[in-house]
């Protein structure tokens, strides 16, 4: 059974605080575990929410700041200890190439797998699967950042009525799939285009295009709200948004789910980020994340 879930292993901006891990966050979808923004403590996080390196296929770093790629070393020597397998990507911004080596090699280690490098060097795809395509977009921080996207490849939705009407059955509903047509019957007479699901992870920004242009129709967003409204002059400042600014992009781009995170060590009440988010328009889903939350990916429409 295909799984698509977000599994949150930390959630606090620049420091640690006794309830809050620095981020890193496990994107679950179908066989692939894919992991972003991995931060300080995020192996003892990952042995906390029951994932192993063997989950892992896919490492994908927004910037170099310590509170997003602090756990590197730790998640690298983890997946050479427990000799994974199968073939792991490490994407992250190309101009951070040095702070990528340096990590990977902060201590000495017996090193038994080959992590593929795939860095961002502008916006664009940086990976096409069989069942997505992974591509990137410039974002605005105080160092270059870069936000992730996957999107599903659209496919076909079969129609139980249509499949009886035309007499299609059994395993002949399994051919007109591969072949697209069957005794004169077309694929399209007997199913509907499905589209396919979209997930954005959107980390350290001021508003700008990327912002935007990721997060426009996705089943599920995951961004950054380091900030309250009330202190959007030092989110300006410091290159973060504010929780209504983030609750807006999702409000305006269709965000069937918004899962806010990343907050600032200032904030003791939860339940605020909520409550602006919802004042500033949005609808949809809403989850306000906490250390090993698992949020699963809404079912298609």
């Amino acid at each position: 059974m295909s799984v698509r879930e977000l599994v949150v292993l930390g959630t606090a901006s620049q420091v640690p605080t006794r309830h809050r891990n620095h981020n890193g966050y496990l994107l679950r979808w179908d066989g692939e575990g894919i992991l972003f923004d991995p931060g300080e403590g995020t192996q003892r996080q990952m042995v906390r929410a029951g994932v192993a390196a063997h989950d892992l296929n896919r490492i994908c770093v927004t910037h170099f700041h310590g509170d997003h790629a602090l756990g590197l070393p730790g998640v690298i020597q983890r997946i050479n200890l427990d000799q994974v397998p199968h073939e792991i990507t490490a994407h992250y911004p190309k101009s951070g190439q040095r702070f990528y080596e340096r990590l990977q090699y902060a201590t000495p280690y017996r090193a038994t797998v080959v992590i593929t490098e795939a860095p961002a060097d502008g916006d664009g795809v940086l990976a096409v699967t069989p069942s997505y395509t992974l591509d990137t977009r410039r974002l605005s921080h105080s160092i270059e950042s870069y936000g992730y996207r996957i999107t599903e490849h659209d496919g076909r939705r079969m129609l139980p009525e249509r499949l009886a009407a035309h007499g299609i059955k059994g395993p002949d509903v399994g051919r007109i799939q591969r072949e697209g047509s069957l005794g004169g019957v077309s694929l399209e007479d007997v199913s509907e285009a499905r589209r396919g699901q979209r997930f954005a992870f959107v980390m350290d920004t001021r508003l700008c295009e990327g912002v935007y242009a990721l997060a426009e129709g996705c089943d599920m967003l995951v961004i950054e709200s380091t900030f309250l409204d009330e202190d959007e002059q030092l989110a300006v400042e410091h290159g973060h948004l504010t929780t209504g600014q983030a609750a807006r992009v999702a409000r305006d781009g269709g965000v069937r789910h918004l899962v806010l995170t990343h907050f600032s060590q200032r904030y003791t009440d939860p339940d605020e980020f909520e409550r602006q988010a919802r004042a500033a328009g949005y609808e949809g889903e809403l989850t306000v994340a906490h250390d090993l939350l698992r949020v699963p990916v809404p079912k298609r429409r």
